[in-house]
């Protein structure tokens, strides 16, 4: 079957691929720092407000607010928690510009956070960190914050392509600069071409290629693949986050793999073996309250234990600290294990570590420029703020604060550009063909693959890896991508074909899967989220490199690039003299 399709053409100034926290948050700053009757587009997968990761954040929004607590202190628990692989730069710019975004959360975008008795913000104690500095609205910040950002974005002049999918970065003819962007119009099928002097690519992450993952289905690193295809570098793509406690509600739920939030663990609550004994402390001095990637493998590390192949996850108990207590405290938790048939508040909830979020990105600056003219990468597409380990609560910080920053850099820098950039129309026709595709192919189990590949990555490039496993890994991905390139989809109809676009989600996650393990393989220590049992020990802090992977063509490459401790080094410290080593009292 030969399919032949139109692209219908227009232009924009400034381009933005995402609705979430970094994609609202750039249009509205592009919107103050261009000049007048810049026309400003953004362009979504889903719909405004209702897709994305910001609108699923429940724990809260770190930032350095007071009582004792400091900027300093901030950056020096993300360098630490990131194992000093963090691009120093980038962490700083999210510490301190963290302060400002918060109070224009609160007083420009509407939003509303938890106060104490006295009037100040509530902050919460989150893992891996010093002092509690998480800004919350109950355990469901994140549907606070995307709710008044997607208010304050609808009632200005901006262009929106909501259900609209972004499939290809198109390049000029002599690639040093980017023209537009290719979407498919998933309410018809049809191929859009946008051009635009700058664009911002915030599509966020969602490692979704694991048997338990948190994001939605539809998050499929689209931005990534797109962004690997045209041979931008990426780093850290070894470095994917799990999440310690993902509720396991069965093969039958996606309720599986979804988040119980870190403040669950940060006010006390314990994890217990099927014996019911407390295990973390086994495992790390902190216990419960250890980072994510040492509570994911020790959680991980006693699932091994078991051989009841019934008796899956740990489980998490909050019931020492007061049923009506926990009820009140975290209602969304309560509310989402009620749900699925488990009662937090007084019983126990069994728990997975569950794939999170995807430290790895694109290399920018600080101010999220990258190496092609025109592109901007903002939110949890791109790399180095985190390093190998994100705290709880940098996430939507991060994706705030860097989206901002695009906003007004963009802004900025189009005054410089007098006209749009022309299309390379090779590199065009190439990612229609590839969008085409599967039109041609005999249709197959879709579902079945993507199962394959969860499985793959979850039993060989999964929590605690090997030399072995990472191999066997790559020959299971290399043998779903074959049977993928066999397997199509029926093209009768184009117009939300989701099996069409269930393909492309596929093939995002088989381009991103394949990265992930080769950068796995090239790291020969365990560094945060990296953990290798036959390479345990981190390496020296001094001489720590990230990895830096690029593809051409069918081939990728992996090199090493040495981290610059441009504002600390290791075992040196920015805290004053006498600074206390936390303000966190410890619980029981």
């Amino acid at each position: 079957m030969t399919v032949k399709a139109h692209i219908k053409r227009h232009d924009t100034d400034i381009l933005i691929l995402g609705t979430g926290g970094a994609g609202l948050f750039g249009a509205l700053h592009a919107l103050q720092s261009a000049p007048m009757h810049t026309k400003v587009t953004i362009a979504v997968k889903g719909l405004i407000g209702k897709c994305g990761c910001t609108r699923m954040v429940q724990g809260g929004y770190n930032v350095a607010l007071g009582n004792g607590d400091t900027v300093e202190r901030h950056f020096m628990d993300t360098i630490n928690g990131g194992k000093w692989l963090p691009n120093q730069d980038m962490a700083w710019r999210l510490c301190t510009e963290a302060v400002t975004r918060i109070h224009e959360l609160e007083n420009e975008i509407g939003c509303y956070f938890d106060r104490n008795p006295d009037g100040t913000v509530h902050q919460k104690a989150f893992a891996g960190q010093t002092a509690d500095r998480t800004v919350h609205k109950g355990d469901l910040t994140g549907i606070e914050i995307i709710s008044r950002l997607m208010e304050q974005v609808l009632a200005r002049p901006v262009e929106k392509l909501q259900e609209h999918r972004a499939i290809g970065l198109i390049p000029t003819v002599d690639g040093s600069a980017l023209s537009g962007v290719l979407f498919i119009d998933m309410r018809s099928g049809e191929f859009h071409f946008v051009r635009a002097k700058a664009v911002l690519m915030a599509t966020g992450g969602g490692p979704t290629m694991y048997k338990y993952h948190t994001p939605s289905g539809d998050k499929t690193m689209d931005g990534l693949a797109m962004a690997m295809r045209l041979g931008l570098p990426v780093r850290d793509m070894e470095m994917v986050q799990f999440h310690p406690t993902g509720l396991l509600a069965g093969d039958h739920t996606r309720m599986t793999g979804t988040v119980l939030e870190e403040g669950l663990r940060g006010a006390g609550g314990h994890l217990v073996n099927h014996q019911g004994n407390r295990f973390m402390f086994d495992y790390s001095d902190r216990g419960e309250r250890a980072t994510r990637d040492v509570v994911s493998r020790g959680i991980y590390a006693e699932m091994r234990k078991n051989n009841d192949p019934s008796q899956v996850g740990m489980f998490i108990s909050m019931s020492h600290l007061g049923p009506d207590n926990v009820r009140k405290k975290f209602a969304g938790m309560v509310k989402r294990c009620e749900d699925s048939g488990f009662d937090l508040a007084a019983g126990q909830v069994e728990v997975v570590p569950t794939a999170h979020y995807f430290m790895g990105g694109v290399v920018v600056d600080a101010e999220t420029r990258t190496s092609l003219e025109g592109l901007y990468v903002a939110g949890e597409d791109a790399g180095g703020a985190h390093g190998s380990n994100r705290l709880g609560g940098n996430g939507v910080a991060n994706s705030t604060v860097f989206g901002g920053i695009a906003g007004d850099n963009m802004g900025l820098d189009i005054r410089k550009m007098r006209a749009l950039r022309d299309p390379d129309e090779t590199v065009l026709q190439a990612e229609l063909d590839r969008a085409l595709y599967p039109l041609s192919k005999p249709t197959g189990n879709l579902h079945q693959l993507r199962q394959n590949l969860q499985e793959a990555m979850w039993d060989d490039v999964g929590v605690m890896r090997t030399r072995a496993g990472l191999e066997r890994g790559l020959q299971r991905i290399a043998d779903i991508k074959a049977e993928l390139l066999e397997t199509g989809v029926n093209g009768d109809n184009l117009g939300f074909n989701m099996t069409w676009h269930d393909w492309m989600n596929l093939s995002s996650l088989l381009d991103v899967s394949d990265v992930i393990c080769r950068a796995a393989l090239s790291r020969e220590n365990s560094r945060g989220a990296h953990y290798r049992e036959d390479f345990p020990e981190p390496g020296s802090l001094e001489n720590s490199y990230f990895t830096v992977a690029r593809q051409d063509g069918d081939t990728v490459d992996v090199k090493h690039e040495n981290v610059e401790f441009t504002i600390v080094r290791p075992g040196e410290t920015i805290l004053p003299e006498g600074e206390p080593e936390t303000l966190v009292g410890e619980h029981a």
